[in-house]
């Protein structure tokens, strides 16, 4: 609780001084840096926490934590829909909320009856984590899982400001495209708490697989939509939005299932350190595709990482070992 509280506010903090720290761009790119490691520090712990509390429904509430970093993560765009010209305005409130959080994880937050105190750091785990077959599994279905998600979020932004363009809503008050890039991540929310009913009845991997259909399907589509169909984007985007990050809670929930629980923590950072090490790829190359092939192509070659991810799970579902997730679901 101490780290995430301590990562949440300097995350917060190292945020708002984008603002007021001079130096340029090279200022900028570390303090964003430096936004990223604390966050680190604050994603994989919050599931450590909430694993803690829960067996039953494990997967359901870190759905809803994912659907609360889901939300928040586009809780800027609803911010720079209303202060469209008061970018500053966006980083002070987003820097206060990320502080907020820390304060209420340190002090209203407990550890959970099912956590298990962490022992000392063992390099070695990490690599069972990769020899395990069944973590290796789970491992690769994260990462393409990871190869869609953020690179989809970078970008959607950019996307639908192509297509409304400078068009509002409620005279000038509201830009369009920032506010549908948050329903996007609203939808998103949604899709992670259902995708938590969904597994807890039905499997991990059934439900970590369709998400990943549904994602790369609407990967290959969105692109190549016209701009003119506005409304129709919109609602695919939302689609899109729901099933890219629906799945995420999932993978973190089975590997929990199938890691040593005093191991937990150090899984989890460890998927999640290198799922956005993998991010770095597709966030770089999409907008170099986006210019020089459309939108429809770089969007498209997102959804190789739902394929294989799918693959995985659906390999991970027929091994003995998937029986110790959701309860004996798979």
């Amino acid at each position: 609780r101490k780290v995430f509280a301590i990562c949440a506010v300097l995350a917060g903090a190292t945020n708002a001084a984008l603002v007021f720290v001079p130096g340029g761009f090279a200022t900028a790119l570390v303090l964003r840096l430096l936004s990223g490691v604390f966050l680190g520090g604050v994603y994989p712990p919050g599931m450590k926490i909430i694993s803690g509390w829960f067996l039953s429904g494990r997967g359901i509430a870190i759905g809803v934590m994912i659907g609360a970093l889901t939300l928040g993560s586009g809780s800027p765009h609803l911010l720079r829909s209303i202060f469209v010209a008061q970018w500053e305005t966006t980083l002070y409130l987003s820097a206060g909320l990320a502080a907020l959080a820390g304060a209420i994880v340190y002090f209203l937050v407990k550890d959970g009856p099912l956590d298990v105190p962490a022992r000392q750091f063992k390099p070695s785990y990490i690599l069972d984590t990769v020899r395990v077959k069944s973590t290796r599994l789970v491992l690769f279905g994260y990462l393409g899982h990871m190869w869609e998600l953020y690179a989809m979020w970078a970008w959607i932004p950019a996307f639908l400001a192509t297509v409304y363009g400078t068009k509002s809503m409620i005279g000038d008050s509201l830009d369009l495209a920032s506010l549908v890039t948050f329903l996007v991540f609203i939808a998103g929310a949604v899709g992670c708490v259902a995708a938590g009913v969904f597994a807890e009845r039905m499997g991990r991997t059934a439900a970590t697989s369709w998400a990943m259909v549904i994602s790369g399907g609407t990967a290959l589509y969105i692109g190549f939509m016209p701009v003119e169909w506005g409304v129709l984007i919109a609602i695919v985007a939302m689609i899109w939005g729901a099933s890219v990050v629906a799945d995420s809670a999932q993978f973190s929930t089975a590997l929990t299932e199938l890691s040593e629980d005093a191991y937990r923590g150090t899984a989890l950072a460890f998927q999640t350190g290198i799922g956005f090490l993998l991010t770095i790829a597709p966030i770089r190359f999409l907008p170099v595709m986006a210019d020089s092939m459309g939108w429809g192509p770089a969007f498209a070659v997102l959804a190789i990482g739902p394929a294989l991810g799918t693959a995985a799970m659906l390999r991970l579902r027929g091994m003995p070992e998937a029986t110790a997730m959701a309860l004996g679901r798979r």
